[in-house]
């Protein structure tokens, strides 16, 4: 059984960080196991060419309020651009009526060329990735004397199991308790905390259409649209900085409606709106990709089906009173005391994660 000081739950952009921050304070005893065969969590980003990367997860950052993100993209040299809002945006308020145009009124957010999957790509680059585990899923944690012992569901479906003496769960808090067996059992609050904390995103689906030329522009168009119709709830501007441009929407269908559609036939309905909101040359798009987070056992729970109006409040990080108080760390976006759920609190929670670790040593 191989033995590691800490063990990092989770290959998302918080445990890819985190991972990074051990490496920066010269400690490599560590170990990342992601569930997937590929890193980046929520950051999804499809790739057509070299010039051309659309996000399918999160998307946007907003310099100006997040600043240790816009630091963190800067520092590690990555090409950023302001979010296409030139143009007016339409309403859709019913099919039977044309939409209405509108003066688009939002804070300045951008996007990073080559989409956030460059962000991941950064982080990785500069971790030693003989710590990096991929497609094994942490199943359950037990607590023996001074150690967890981590057991690992392995590709071939046989079991691995590692010690730690400290744990950071960068996986949501609902997912966690959902999918990992504690031995102990947590306590009883604390676990209907994280079981209460909804997983941002999770209930989303994300459609793209990618095109030679962004055509609404030359209507004067944004690319912005809001509509009561659907498929479509939100419309924009994907295009990338040098390449193919894109529009793209969140699909305003809970995930118990979508499961009645095949992709390719939502697909066809959101194509079709595009056509009644920007013209006849949204017919013919390049590309088109479709993600249903909801869909996703390793990020979404059954209890993230249901949309979650505004972010998530972040539970306690760890348990109090506890044979586990300390010994686990959550470190997810949902952590985030100022930016829960966002790329931002990504960043955020892996950051007061380690400064947590550091602080008990001290």
């Amino acid at each position: 059984m191989s033995s590691y000081q800490y063990i990092i739950i989770g290959g998302g952009i918080s445990g890819l960080y985190a991972a990074y921050l051990l490496e920066q304070r010269g400690i490599t005893d560590y170990l990342l196991i992601e569930a997937n065969d590929v890193l980046g969590g929520r950051l999804k980003s499809m790739r057509i060419n070299e010039e051309d990367a659309f996000d399918l997860g999160a998307t946007w950052f907003w310099p100006n309020e997040q600043t240790q993100l816009s630091n963190v993209i800067h520092d590690f040299g990555l090409t950023t651009f302001d979010q296409y809002q030139m143009g007016e945006m339409l309403i859709e308020r019913s099919q039977s009526s044309l939409p209405q145009r509108m003066q688009l009124h939002s804070p300045i957010s951008k996007r990073v060329k080559g989409g956030m999957k460059a962000l991941i790509d950064k982080v990785v680059s500069k971790l030693d990735q003989t710590h990096i585990l991929l497609s094994h899923q942490v199943v359950e944690l037990v607590r023996e004397a001074d150690q967890t012992k981590v057991h690992v569901k392995c590709p071939n479906h046989e079991t691995k199991v590692f010690s730690s003496q400290q744990i950071l769960v960068a996986i949501p808090p609902r997912l966690a308790v959902s999918t990992i067996q504690f031995i102990p059992e947590l306590p009883t609050a604390f676990k209907e905390k994280w079981l209460n904390t909804a997983t941002w995103m999770a209930p989303h689906a994300k459609y793209i259409a990618v095109y030679d030329h962004p055509f609404w522009r030359d209507q004067k168009l944004s690319g912005s649209a809001h509509s009561s119709v659907g498929p479509l709830a939100e419309i924009h501007d994907a295009s990338s900085l040098d390449g193919s441009a894109a529009l793209f929407g969140f699909i305003g269908l809970p995930a118990y409606a979508r499961k009645t559609f095949t992709d390719v036939e939502l697909s066809n309905h959101c194509r079709h709106q595009l056509i009644r909101l920007f013209g006849s040359q949204a017919a013919t798009p390049k590309s088109e990709f479709i993600k249903d987070w909801a869909k996703d056992s390793l990020i979404a729970t059954e209890d993230d089906h249901s949309p979650t109006i505004g972010h998530p409040y972040p539970p306690t990080k760890s348990p109090d009173n506890s044979i586990w108080q300390s010994k686990i760390i959550g470190i997810s976006s949902e952590f985030s005391p100022n930016y829960s759920g966002y790329l931002a609190g990504a960043i955020e929670a892996a950051t007061l994660g380690i400064q947590t670790l550091f602080s008990k040593t001290q």
